[in-house]
């Protein structure tokens, strides 16, 4: 359809003519409200939930009650459905003693496996250990709609 008749048929219906794909061969336009348009993305943008990744620095030498302390703040950021990231710094002589680092980083996973999943288990770069924690919560979300994919891939492949 000619642009000219598409721009009657809009000003004729009180609309505008939207251009949505000009690289198409021939472009896409569409008649519609570009207020209403606009409207519906920002609505949808809302909706969805940013993840933030909250870091959280250990030493190989934490005493138990700041270890008790941390741990509360990341079941605090688990919670609020954030990742968390924590960095284990060895300092000096320490990075020849990784196993520890390694012990006290899957004390924390145990620690937090009523509320958080192991995204990144621990791994060692230069001086640091650095492990990536999330919530359950997020994702179960997650893993029923990845079956529920699964069911309806396997429906079909049955009929």
């Amino acid at each position: 359809m000619p642009t000219l008749q598409a721009l009657e048929i809009a000003k004729e219906e009180g609309l505008d003519l939207i251009e949505i794909s000009p690289n198409a061969a021939p472009p896409v336009a569409k008649v519609l409200d570009w207020g209403k348009f606009r409207y519906e993305q920002q609505k949808q943008k809302s909706k969805q939930q940013k993840v933030e990744v909250k870091g959280i620095r250990l030493g190989i030498k934490i005493g138990q009650h700041d270890l008790e302390t941390k741990l509360a703040l990341a079941k605090k950021f688990l919670s609020r459905k954030d990742k968390v990231r924590f960095q284990l710094r060895f300092k000096g002589r320490e990075v020849v003693h990784r196993e520890l680092g390694e012990k006290l980083l899957q004390g924390v996973i145990e620690r937090l496996s009523e509320v958080a999943k192991v995204e990144q288990p621990p791994e060692f770069t230069g001086r640091d250990m650095i492990m990536v924690l999330a919530s359950k919560a997020n994702n179960k979300k997650r893993e029923n709609q990845d079956n529920k994919g699964k069911e309806n891939y396997a429906e079909d492949q049955n009929s």
